[in-house]
This record gives structure tokens, C-alpha cells and sequence, in this order.
């Protein structure tokens, strides 16, 4: 048998060599290796965040990710876009970057979609996946996603990074105590009403430091990994944010808000 034949189920001997670091982690070991081979991932969004879990899952082994951007790839990009160089401007972002997975495992499957994911077609995408990535930097957008995975009940890894900050959470409606993206950051009638404009705040017009998107995005791949694998404590309800000013960590409860318009009663 050729070694980069395999039958589905089996890992060859090239997957036992590359993924060798992974399985010789007990938590993860072949089974956990295994989980990662057969998983299906769907990325929104591949600039500053989406590059980095692209290609750290695309290593990993995940058996099939779909990358969803109707961006082309321009030169304020390539400062903290780690998918693109020189030669990626005027490109698709989706095509360039699944280019650059594909290069690090040819043998994974990379479904490219160049176009803003909405509506049906974004309820039909998360339908089928397990696990979600939003690496968007809108808040309209990130509502969407977060109502797509509560109809579905799909774990959603959520991450954001501006100037020097960053923060990551991971919202599941499949536990009866998890919030979702909106619990935490929807309007909430009665409260005070900050503005879309300041709550969809983003590098584009604040600036970013190019490492902590890297930073998030590389925590974002963990976090998907973990859930797959089902080890470790993963950041179901609780907001993980870091200052790399002051290279300061802190952890956040958030709580469910059972009034939430989103979640509130169908969980």
C-alpha cells in the first residue's frame, strides 16, 4: 500500500509522521487525531483573524474547512494578514488563502466562498459543520452568525482584536447555561443604548497592532481543537480578554440573559 493511501477512518503512515507532536499529546493521542480528520469547520472571515486559524487548523488536520470572504486581498492588508503576501494583492482572499492551506496539507478539502455569507445561505452553511469561526469585525454581521448557530444549536468561537486588545469567547445554546453573542452584547430594552457606531468599532478606522490579531486567532484555533477533541475547559460563558500593553490577562464571567431575543427561550 502506497503510504499517502488510506482508507476512510485510517490514518496512513505520512499522517502518523505529521500529526506525530498531536498524538503524542494523551489528551489528544489517535482518536482525538482521528476527530480532527473527520471535522468540518466553517471560518467567516480570513483577514487578521481568519489567517491565523486557517492555516493553524489547515495543519492541524481538520478533514474540511469552508472559508467564506468576498474581500480581494489589498496592501493595508498584508500587516497583519499572515495568509496573503506581495504577490496575493488584487487576489480573492478565499482562493489566496486556501491556496496557502493547502500548500501547508494538500490533503485536506478547502471550500472556498467568495462572497458574504447571509440569510439561507449562511443558515445552510452552519447547518453542516461542527463547529463555527467568526473572524468578522461587524457587529451586524456577528449578530447574523450568532443567530444561524442558535437555530442550529452549533458551538460558535467568536474573537475580536482592536489597537492593542483582544478578546475571545466561545457560545454554545446547546447548554442550558451558555450565553449567546447577543446576551452579551445586544441591546437590551430599558438599558442605556450605545450606538452601532461605537459598538462596530474595528481596525479599520482604530488601528490594530499586527501580533494581536495573531494572538486571538491562535487562541480561536485552540479553542476549536478542544472542542473537538472534547478535552480541557473551554470558554463556554466566560470572555477571555488580553492587554498587550500591559501583557495583563483577564477572565470574565458573562451570564445568560434569559430575556435575550435570540436565545432566551430556545435553548
Amino acid at each position: 500500500m502506497a503510504l499517502d493511501k488510506r482508507m476512510p477512518g485510517d490514518m496512513s503512515d505520512n499522517d502518523l509522521l505529521r500529526y506525530s507532536r498531536h498524538i503524542m499529546l494523551p489528551e489528544i493521542d489517535f482518536e482525538g487525531q482521528q476527530k480532527l480528520l473527520t471535522a468540518k469547520i466553517l471560518i467567516i472571515g480570513v483577514g487578521g483573524l481568519g489567517s491565523p486559524v486557517a492555516l493553524y487548523l489547515a495543519a492541524s488536520g481538520i478533514g474540511e474547512i469552508i472559508i467564506a470572504d468576498h474581500d480581494k486581498v489589498e496592501l493595508n492588508n498584508l500587516q497583519r494578514q499572515i495568509a496573503y503576501d506581495e504577490e496575493s494583492l488584487g487576489q480573492s482572499k478565499v482562493a489566496s488563502c486556501a491556496d496557502k492551506m493547502e500548500k501547508i496539507n494538500s490533503k485536506i478539502k478547502v471550500v472556498q466562498l467568495d462572497e458574504k455569507l447571509t440569510g439561507q445561505q449562511l443558515l445552510s452553511q452552519v447547518e453542516v459543520v461542527d463547529v463555527v469561526v467568526d473572524c468578522t469585525d461587524n457587529l451586524t454581521t456577528r449578530f447574523e452568525i450568532n443567530q444561524a448557530c442558535v437555530t442550529h444549536k452549533k458551538h460558535l468561537v467568536s474573537a475580536a482584536a482592536i489597537r492593542w486588545e483582544g478578546q475571545i469567547s466561545v457560545y454554545h445554546c446547546g447548554d442550558q447555561n451558555s450565553p449567546c453573542y447577543h446576551c452579551c452584547y445586544g441591546m437590551r430594552e430599558g438599558s442605556r443604548e450605545d450606538s452601532r457606531e461605537e459598538l462596530n468599532q474595528n481596525c479599520s478606522n482604530n488601528g490594530v497592532l499586527s501580533p494581536v490579531v495573531g494572538v486571538m486567532g491562535s487562541l480561536q484555533a485552540i479553542e476549536v481543537i478542544k472542542l473537538i477533541i472534547d478535552k480541557g475547559d473551554s470558554l463556554i460563558g466566560r470572555v477571555l480578554l488580553f492587554d498587550a500593553l500591559s501583557m495583563q490577562w483577564e477572565t470574565m464571567q458573562l451570564p445568560k440573559n434569559p430575556d435575550c431575543s435570540v436565545c432566551g427561550r430556545s435553548c
